[in-house]
């Protein structure tokens, strides 16, 4: 096949993933108080040493009421920092980098986790809007101006901890109906002051949370953004909302786009197929020149490929495919008889 560009490397700031394979970040409901534990030091080393370029940690919360669960990661305390620390070490030391997901659940927040039926626990959540997300959620509180204002300081001392603690890549969740994307939507956001409105005014907070961490960071830190490029319901945020959003993210200097979809409306189908994101994630990256990642539903090692090839994205995101094999960026790359370094203390495991 020759030189595959999905085993390429890639720099963002300076910081260099061996190959263009990021572990998604996607939750796993077993922290303690946001606290790492040994399991995510075993699920996330084992996925590090499986050989991906870069490993994303679930969306971890910037604030205790801002958590999808109660077994969230968090960074809203120094306590947490030292777990964190230990488990970006054991990443790189697997041969990945260590990135991190920062994030606040709004209106969101507060349910048990999926297989304890995922219902809503009575928690205060926090919206643009007082719109409950579906029949039997809360209703939540609008922010006012010293809420919003928190909620960007939390952000901010998030990113801190996390540099802090070791981790290179900081990705902000802005997408799948969380309070960020929730601002972003008109289905969410119903607001009649300067975040609330048109475009223009809806995009305002999470501008400013991008603006705000980007300042904040090392200039050497790369800053991804996670967004639903599409509600998938009528008179919802759409791709071309993405588009204008994307241009003002790559002029506050986000480096790339991780491009997902839906969540923000319970009851809205989305097209499921393989790749079915990736035209979205096509669609940004040419309009803007905005480096992005394509995710969902990418299982193998030749539709990344293709992916890569057509210009679609620089970074392919996989979630279930690596949950099902920690060691697929490892097999994929010696079945295409490419180097695949392991690190000395895991050859044993091949």
């Amino acid at each position: 096949m020759g030189e595959a560009r999905l085993f390429t490397p890639v720099e963002f700031r300076g910081v260099r993933l061996k190959n263009r394979l990021v572990l998604s970040p996607m939750c796993t409901y077993s922290a303690e108080e946001g606290m790492v534990q040994d399991w995510h030091r075993i699920h996330y080393t084992t996925r590090a040493q499986g050989g991906v370029g870069l490993v994303l940690l679930e969306a971890t919360a910037v604030d205790p009421l801002g958590r999808i669960s109660p077994q969230d990661l968090g960074l809203w305390s120094d306590e947490q920092i030292p777990g964190m620390a230990q488990l970006a070490r054991d990443i790189a030391g697997a041969g990945a980098v260590p990135g991190i997901q920062l994030a606040h659940a709004g209106r969101k927040a507060g349910t048990a986790r999926p297989w304890e039926g995922g219902r809503p626990l009575g928690w205060p959540v926090v919206a643009p809007s007082p719109l409950p997300f579906a029949p039997g959620y809360p209703e939540p509180r609008e922010l006012d101006p010293d809420g919003l204002e928190a909620i960007r300081e939390a952000f901010v001392a998030a990113a801190r901890r996390a540099v802090k603690a070791g981790f290179q890549v900081i990705e902000l969740h802005m997408a799948h109906g969380y309070l960020l994307a929730s601002f972003l939507s008109p289905l969410t956001n119903r607001r009649q002051d300067a975040y609330g409105g048109d475009r223009a005014r809806r995009m305002r907070f999470p501008l400013e949370i991008a603006a705000a961490v980007r300042q904040a960071l090392p200039e050497e830190v790369p800053l991804f953004v996670r967004v639903s490029a599409t509600d998938w319901a009528p008179g919802g945020w759409n791709v071309e909302d993405t588009v204008a959003f994307a241009r003002e993210l790559l002029a506050l200097g986000v480096d790339l786009l991780d491009v997902s979809s839906g969540g923000t409306v319970p009851t809205a189908p989305r097209p499921v197929a393989p790749g079915f994101q990736v035209p979205l994630a096509d669609r940004v990256r040419k309009a803007t020149g905005m480096p992005t990642g394509a995710v969902g539903l990418i299982t193998t090692a030749e539709q990344a490929e293709t992916i890569l090839q057509n210009e679609s994205a620089d970074l392919v995101f996989m979630g279930r495919k690596l949950l099902g094999d920690p060691y697929f960026p490892l097999r994929a790359a010696r079945a295409w008889g490419l180097e695949a370094p392991v690190p000395p203390q895991y050859l044993a495991a091949f």
